[in-house]
């Protein structure tokens, strides 16, 4: 069996590594098209040894697509899922615009793959968020065993996550600032080079920011409504890896012994504790890595039943394009079957 497939926003960081994704996993794939603007398209995009034709997704006609894999921005999936959905095709959606949908799924497919069920509502799957969707991963069997109460995270995030641009902005600030220029910020707010900036996308009125939010409503969706999470966001001058140091609070005792014994136990998920030769990991180490990294798993003394530990994920694999593909293996592994 196999399953036309499109890729919206081929020529993005995202939409270039679902394509790089589907080929490595071997999806059953009779015809792919790689989809973005008109700006992009006829522009090549790597598919494996072959090149694909961008095509121009206002013009595309999705008759006989099975699953669309989009990575293209809210407002563009907002306007292009629903002709999607209504020619036969099932949307997976990494986009922020479905994930609070009661209608949408909130899928991570190590943590609650059941939900994917529901997409027969309006033919949409959602994709978290990054940083939620690495958090989850490693939270989910901790969770299992003594109940989370409440989490407080902080999170180290690359540019990769706010695009291609981004990713340009910290290379030519970086590069000028060498070259005695003037490091001039425009994909954000102050400069990034030799930075770290406490606001990932805008601010609202209770003064979190838009990534805070949604790290605290998605976790919410995908876990457990009763967990209470307090998310603060930054950005910092890598390039791929977002980071999170987090603070689980428990109902009842589990130790950072039992923790890791749990997390090493887990599916998607690398432990490195400190007895290893590598003792922890950064950001760079796991670059193109599938799995979510575990490492400085600790007790925390100031709660009674608490533990900290350090994770850290490839924001364009896992945090992105992996999920969204292992969230269609599923899909026709249980739903799509031919």
């Amino acid at each position: 069996m196999s399953y036309k497939v499109a890729v919206v926003g081929a020529s993005g960081n995202v939409g270039r590594e679902m394509l790089q994704i589907l080929q490595e996993r071997d999806f059953p794939i009779s015809t792919i098209h790689a989809l973005a603007s008109s700006r992009s398209a006829g522009q090549g995009v790597a598919f494996g040894e072959k090149d694909l034709i961008i095509e121009d997704l206002a013009k595309f006609d999705f008759a006989g697509t099975d699953i669309v894999l989009s990575s293209a921005g809210a407002k563009i999936s907002a306007e292009f899922a629903p002709r999607a959905t209504a020619a036969g095709a099932v949307v997976i959606d990494n986009t922020s615009h479905f994930r609070t949908d009661p209608d949408v799924p909130l899928v991570v497919p190590e943590v609650n793959p059941h939900a994917i069920a529901d997409y027969k509502k309006k033919g949409i799957i959602a994709n978290p968020n990054c940083s939620t969707i690495q958090m989850v991963v490693a939270l989910k069997p901790l969770h299992d065993a003594a109940k989370i109460k409440r989490v407080v995270v902080s999170t180290y995030q690359s540019v990769s996550g706010a695009g291609k641009e981004a990713m340009d902005e910290l290379f030519n600030q970086t590069r000028a600032i060498f070259m005695n220029g003037s490091p001039t910020p425009v994909q954000f707010k102050k400069q990034i080079a030799f930075n770290a900036i406490p606001q990932i996308d805008v601010f609202m009125d209770d003064r979190r920011t838009k990534e805070e939010w949604k790290m605290d409503v998605e976790t919410k969706k995908i876990l457990d409504p009763k967990i209470k999470v307090c998310a603060n966001c930054v950005r910092i001058p890598a390039f791929i890896g977002h980071a999170e140091m987090i603070n689980v609070e428990f109902e009842r005792e589990l130790s950072a012994l039992q923790a890791l014994s749990i997390l090493q136990k887990a599916k998607g998920i690398t432990v490195i504790d400190l007895e290893a030769e590598m003792e922890f990991v950064t950001p760079v180490e796991i670059q193109g890595e599938d799995n979510v990294f575990i490492s400085r798993m600790r007790d925390d003394p100031t709660v009674d039943y608490g533990i900290n530990f350090w994770c850290v994920a490839d924001n364009l694999r896992k945090g992105a394009a992996l999920n969204a593909v292992q969230i269609a293996e599923l899909l026709i592994r249980d739903y799509l079957k031919k």
